[in-house]
């Protein structure tokens, strides 16, 4: 594991719940009044873990709006792809601890309008560490050759205290379009 990935996931977990709480809640009212959440019609975004910054109001307020919710599921070969989810889905966690629908309708990932991507680490350049597998990085590779976003944007969401100096990118790695915290 990364020197940054360590240190950040350290950082991320040393947050006491009132803290990871009210940083989540102050991440969720930005994206929420954001003018890519407020226009995007097909939105990504992932169900969170324990310590990661807790998405529900971001999918509750879509709903409300009409919005419809695709959350990431992964399959045996390593792919990602994204599957809709309603306030009636049944999910389950998958094999590594991640919760993901039972069934529902798939979309292309070029399909979502923004995707509401978890980040482990990030630098003010908006690279970002991830767990480690490529999994997004290998869903979005096409963005990597476009010389303008179009879509979808994808919108990193962490605790100011994962913030890393610099994050040397690799060659396979998509950069963020933007990246959310409690701070900014």
């Amino acid at each position: 594991m990364s020197r940054a990935r360590k240190s950040a996931l350290a950082n991320r977990r040393s947050l006491s719940i009132a803290e990871r709480d009210d940083a989540s809640a102050k991440i969720c009212d930005r994206i929420i009044h954001s003018h890519e959440f407020m226009s995007a019609h097909h939105i990504g975004c992932y169900l969170p873990t324990r310590d990661e910054v807790q998405t529900t109001p971001i999918i509750e307020r879509a709903w409300r709006a009409g919005k419809r919710i695709f959350v990431p599921v992964t399959d045996a070969h390593g792919s990602m792809n994204f599957c809709e989810i309603t306030s009636d889905t049944v999910i389950a966690r998958n094999q590594f601890g991640i919760w993901e629908p039972v069934a529902g309708a798939l979309i292309r990932a070029r399909d979502l309008d923004i995707v509401i991507t978890p980040v482990v680490a990030f630098d003010k350049h908006k690279h970002r560490i991830g767990m480690g597998g490529g999994y997004y990085d290998r869903c979005f590779h096409f963005l990597k050759n476009r010389r303008k976003w179009l879509k979808p944007k994808l919108i990193g969401v962490a605790f100011e205290c994962q913030k890393a100096t610099r994050i040397l990118p690799n060659t396979w790695d998509v950069p963020l379009y933007r990246v959310v915290t409690n701070a900014k």
